[in-house]
C-alpha cells in the first residue's frame, strides 16, 4: 500500500511539474519569472500540498523576490492546473528555490581544486 501511495504522489508530482512549467511560461505576465525551471514537485501523501522546487536562468537577480512573485501567483496557477488536469483536489502550491544545481557546481569546483592540488604535490 505504501509503495502504491508513493508511486501515485510521484506521478502526480511529475504531472504537476510539466503543467506548471507550461503555465508559468505561457500565462504569467511578470517578466521576472519567465526564465524559471520547475525542477521537481514534492506532493504530500494527502495530495493537499505540493512543494514546487524552481531554479532561475539568471540567478544573479533577486531569488527571494522571484519566489515571492511565484508564491503570490500560486492561486492563479492552481486555478490553471484545475482547468488542465483532473484531480479531486488541486494541491496548495508553495514555491521554494532548488539550490541543488548550485551546490553541485560548488562541489564539482572543490573536487577539481583538490585534484589539482594532488597533482601539484605529486609533481614535487
Amino acid at each position: 500500500m505504501m509503495s502504491q501511495e508513493f508511486s501515485r504522489t510521484r506521478r502526480i508530482g511529475e504531472l504537476l511539474q510539466r503543467e506548471l512549467a507550461q503555465l508559468i511560461q505561457k500565462e504569467l505576465k511578470d517578466p521576472r519569472v519567465k526564465l524559471v525551471t520547475v525542477s521537481h514537485v514534492d506532493v504530500a501523501s494527502d495530495l493537499r500540498r505540493a512543494k514546487v522546487y524552481v531554479t532561475f536562468l539568471q540567478e544573479e537577480q533577486d531569488i527571494q523576490e522571484r519566489l515571492r512573485i511565484l508564491n503570490k501567483a500560486a492561486g492563479f496557477l492552481q486555478h490553471g492546473l484545475s482547468r488542465r488536469i483532473e484531480l479531486r483536489v488541486i494541491p496548495h502550491l508553495r514555491f521554494v528555490y532548488d539550490d541543488s544545481i548550485k551546490r553541485g557546481r560548488h562541489l564539482s569546483a572543490l573536487i577539481d581544486e583538490a585534484v589539482k592540488k594532488d597533482s601539484e604535490i605529486e609533481k614535487n
